[in-house]
């Protein structure tokens, strides 16, 4: 980026980088689980793999119009801020899911990306409305 360029310019393309937290901690929490129940060990094991693999090729960019989600050079998937409602990261202390809702349909993502630069992100394009009390 030109040191003349703002870190906060609408027209700025910011591709979140990819978290492995969340795929490698349930990977290490499948070996125990194999001890204990060995389909259930598999299961999650094979849950923290695909999330790796995922968190691997997949892409978040977000844009001045829109969250796209690509896989190498293809965008895969379009969302244009104007039709969020909402959105949310649960669970603070360890991001593991982003919920976000558009006019028509709902959407869950599991954290594979940066949570800090999503949110930074999400606070920039999406910000949420300011509720009274």
């Amino acid at each position: 980026m030109d040191s003349t360029q703002s870190a906060t310019a609408p027209s700025e393309l910011i591709e979140l980088a990819p978290s492995y937290r969340l795929p490698l901690g349930l990977v290490v929490l499948s070996i125990p689980l194999f001890w204990l129940q060995l389909w259930a060990g598999g299961a999650v094991a094979l849950l923290g793999l695909l999330l790796l693999f995922q968190a691997v090729t997949l892409r978040l960019r977000f844009t001045s119009t829109a969250l796209d989600i690509y896989r190498g050079e293809q965008c895969i998937r379009h969302f244009p801020y104007q039709d969020w409602l909402n959105w949310e990261i649960f669970w603070s202390p360890v991001p593991i899911l982003f919920y976000f809702k558009e006019v028509n349909s709902i959407h869950f993502l599991p954290i594979i990306f940066s949570p800090s630069q999503l949110r930074t992100c999400l606070e920039q394009h999406c910000p949420r409305p300011v509720q009274t009390s």
